[in-house]
């Protein structure tokens, strides 16, 4: 598929990697000629520098052509303009990245219909939307949502005390009377969908799914339950603080806000009035501690600066705070905050990658289903897919032990007239159904693609 990035900044070029990963043909343009050099040096792209408003530019690049247009520059404003031009000079699909808070749903729902735009991207709004899911569900490093919240994915860290160690997954099952399935494990850097012969190890890194309410009967009688986080610290007035902030708040949390810029404070202050904004450098550990930080129940570090967030949730998981959240943006800094136990971390430049990949194989599908939803888990080692089922679906009406699945497929749950079913083997798939699929080393474009 033709697609064309404008803009290759932070959430341009994760963009442009995945892509090119994914097998697509990516054209690259930004304004600043080193950038682009970078980028095709790296990547097997074609670079186009210059003004991503520019028809010239546009028409070089060859827009005409585009299957999919992605405007994701620093300027909302410039965005919307270079995808409603791309739009008249014949790109089919257009996604504009789109951040500032006071572009409301209403607002986004005009601007949308008029400037023939097919998606805004909210990168912030999207990461302080899984921190809030995270911070319901503390026990869980992740958690991803399917079937409108009606069923989840969460992975969990084993600790060197787990009352998992050792158990194998038949016995899981015997043990524990829960409705849930154990999907991935990740061991290391080796990622298994494990059988039921499998045995967990302290150390592992373990995906499960079910419905919100077995998870959380599960975890309890796995003595893994947290309390939801009630009182929040964030640090860094972000975009992701305010979104997340207000959800919170909504929901009834308290919520404290430290920032060292006098003018964001005053912002959030009059934004947020039910929140406690604090004018100060949080990166000084005495502000924390005066602050309340040992009596809070979670601690999220949202700064633009990746070092600062990791090192400061460091000093809040060594506080004891139960629930501790780091934004890491750079990849290579992951495995670092993982080796200082930080287990839970978000990247908004992830997140919309993610989005956008599964737009584009959304476009790719066949008739027999449609991709809704595209996660990567275990440190993008793994990926889960929800389809809907449509009539041409080779699958419908057979056993699933009777399907054969690819290796390293799961069929880890299915959605049917608002009921949940953790597949078994005499269970089959039916058209209307959501269907979500885990899998590891595959490029699952439509559900038909799980057959060898």
């Amino acid at each position: 598929m033709k697609i064309i990035i404008v803009g290759c900044g932070k959430i341009g070029s994760v963009l442009v990697s995945n892509l090119v990963a994914e097998g697509h043909d990516v054209t690259a343009i930004d304004s600043d000629p080193t950038v682009i050099n970078e980028l095709t040096n790296i990547y097997d792209v074609i670079g186009v520098s210059g003004n991503g408003v520019d028809c010239d530019i546009l028409a070089e690049a060859g827009v005409a052509e585009a299957e999919l247009f992605a405007a994701v520059t620093g300027s909302d404003e410039f965005n919307m303009l270079s995808c409603y031009i791309a739009r008249k000079m014949g790109a089919k699909q257009t996604l504009a990245r789109i951040r500032n808070p006071e572009y409301n749903d209403s607002s986004l729902a005009f601007l949308r219909q008029h400037l023939d735009l097919s998606m805004p991207i909210n990168p912030e709004r999207l990461a302080a939307r899984e921190l809030f899911h995270v911070l319901r569900l503390p026990s869980a490093a992740n958690v991803e949502t399917f079937s409108m919240r009606n069923f989840e994915m969460v992975e969990l860290k084993l600790k060197s005390d787990s009352a998992l160690d050792g158990l194998s997954l038949i016995d899981l099952r015997q043990k524990y009377p829960q409705k849930f399935l154990v999907c991935v494990v990740q061991r290391g850097e080796e990622v298994i969908i494990p059988d039921g012969n499998f045995v967990l190890k302290s150390g592992d890194k373990v995906g499960l799914t079910a419905t919100p309410a077995e998870l959380h009967k599960l975890l309890k009688n796995l003595g893994l339950l947290k309390k939801q986080a009630r009182n929040v610290m964030i640090l860094g007035a972000s975009k992701t603080a305010y979104y997340l902030a207000k959800a919170l708040i909504t929901a009834g949390n308290a919520v404290k806000i430290i920032e060292k810029n006098a003018a964001r404070c005053e912002e959030f202050s009059e934004k947020l009035p039910d929140a406690v904004i604090i004018h100060g450098d949080g990166a000084q550990q005495e502000l924390l501690l005066e602050e309340g930080l040992k009596s809070m129940d979670a601690f999220v570090a949202l700064t633009g600066m990746d070092e600062q967030n990791i090192l400061m949730s460091y000093f809040a998981q060594a506080q004891n705070v139960p629930k501790v959240i780091a934004k890491v943006n750079r990849d290579e800094f992951a495995p670092m905050a993982e080796h200082l136990g930080l287990d839970t971390l978000v990247s908004p430049r992830r997140t919309v990658a993610n989005i956008i990949v599964r737009y584009a194989r959304a476009l790719e599908n066949s008739r027999d289903s449609s991709v809704e939803t595209l996660y990567k888990l275990m440190d993008g080692k793994a990926e889960a897919l929800e389809f809907i089922v449509h009539n041409d679906c080779e699958l419908v009406d057979i056993q699933l032990k009777d399907l054969p699945l690819k290796s390293n497929i799961l069929i880890a749950g299915i959605f049917r007239n608002k009921k949940i079913l953790i597949p078994a083997g005499d269970d089959h798939i039916a058209v209307g159904d959501k269907v979500v699929i885990l899998t590891t080393g595959h490029r699952i474009n439509n559900l038909s693609d799980i057959l060898k």
